[in-house]
């Protein structure tokens, strides 16, 4: 199946030596400039224009489903390559480096400083020949503050990773995840943070 991403993906590209010239189309580069361009009037909108930021994003080719909320300082390399389904939620400086295609889930929450990668090299080649793997994140995941997902990974739905997480393989569903690397810790259970902090509370009130 890895073998079959790298075929599929070095069929794609439009120059395998990246020191002789870019790696993507003329098509591809124009279109960057324009979104670049058109980007200021996402940038500096007003915090609660949501809807204006996902109709910026249709424009270009973004698929986001409802009430959804990406915040104005979020970056975004190339907004059609961008799934967002409803309710989900993108932080201020999270950067979607979406060289190839980022889906993000239902009720998924991107929080400040993470950064979404689909961007690699083949550092065995001469010509550093640039790949793109997609990124899937499931619904009610959350990728707390300053994580890095790395190019292919599938984060489980209901999953959680603790801030400043380096991700490098798929995470399980409903599973609390941290660490560099990243790794599984034990399992997330809706309701045992709040009869934890409940606990705490009541032992401090006494």
């Amino acid at each position: 199946m890895h073998i079959q991403y790298v075929v599929s993906h070095r069929a794609m590209e439009i120059n395998t030596n990246t020191h002789q010239g870019p790696s993507f189309s003329l098509a591809n580069r124009i279109a960057r400039l324009m979104w670049s361009l058109s980007s200021v009037f996402f940038k500096y909108s007003p915090k609660p224009f949501h809807a204006w930021r996902s109709f910026l994003l249709r424009c270009f080719g973004a698929k986001v489903g409802r009430g959804v909320h990406v915040y104005p300082h979020v970056s975004i390399w190339a907004p059609w390559n961008l799934v967002l389904h409803d309710e989900c939620g993108i932080a201020n400086n999270v950067t979607l480096y979406s060289q190839g295609k980022i889906t993000i889930g239902k009720r998924a929450v991107i929080s400040q400083g993470t950064h979404i990668c689909t961007g690699t090299h083949d550092y065995t080649n001469e010509g550093f020949t640039l790949l793109t793997l997609p990124i899937h994140i499931g619904e009610q995941a959350w990728i707390a503050a300053d994580s890095f997902i790395h190019p292919g990974v599938i984060i489980g739905a209901g999953c959680v990773i603790g801030a400043r997480s380096v991700v490098h393989k798929n995470m399980p569903e409903w599973t609390v995840c941290a660490g560099h690397p990243c790794k599984p810790i034990k399992p997330r259970v809706i309701g045992e943070f709040s009869k934890t902090a409940l606990k705490v509370l009541t032992h401090e009130s006494t």
